[in-house]
């Protein structure tokens, strides 16, 4: 391990105290900005890298699984459930969020008028690629792969291909043929 992983570590072992969990072999890197620790659950073999920001607001949860790894610069918000599977792989400067602000009221700004909260869920087994956006509300099934700056709301099945803005199936795993297919 990089010695640097070592502070990373002890990071991570002071967390067990103020977090509502932090399992064993992970490591985190530098924060940003962290609210709602007791709201926060991560699992065993987790690495966070330098810069996350979590925020799980008021009684919202984050929930992190088992050999997940997640790059710089991550953007994870709650104000309700945010569910991210095992064996999960998020690149850099990914948010994700089950939020979504109302703006309707043109009289108000949009930071007064409140949100609107729906569960947002990540597969085990998922690739969120480079600067993508995981919207309120998006379920993706087991090992989906999302491409690099996608803007991704929906539910999405198992083993699909997701690209664009907004994002839509590209392919998707046949089990009969054993391919992936457009």
């Amino acid at each position: 391990m990089h010695p640097i992983k070592y502070l990373w570590a002890a990071r991570a072992v002071v967390y067990k105290m103020t977090f509502g969990r932090v399992g064993n072999m992970t490591y985190i890197g530098r924060p940003i900005f962290i609210e709602g620790r007791k709201n926060i659950y991560i699992g065993n073999r987790v690495r966070v890298f330098p810069g996350i920001r979590m925020e799980a607001i008021g009684n919202g949860t984050i929930k992190i699984g088992d050999n997940t790894a997640i790059e710089q610069n991550v953007h994870i918000t709650s104000g309700g459930g945010v569910h991210i599977g095992n064996d999960v792989t998020i690149v850099a400067n990914v948010c994700i969020t089950n939020i979504d602000h109302q703006y309707e009221n043109i009289d108000k700004s949009v930071l007064n008028q409140g949100i609107k909260v729906t569960d947002t869920k990540i597969g085990d087994g998922c690739f969120i690629g480079f600067g993508a956006v995981i919207q309120a509300g998006t379920t993706l099934g087991t090992h989906c792969i999302v491409g690099a700056n996608a803007v991704v709301r929906g539910n999405f099945p198992d083993y699909s291909v997701i690209v664009g803005v907004p994002a839509r199936i590209v392919k998707r795993y046949n089990a009969k043929t054993g391919q992936w297919e457009k």
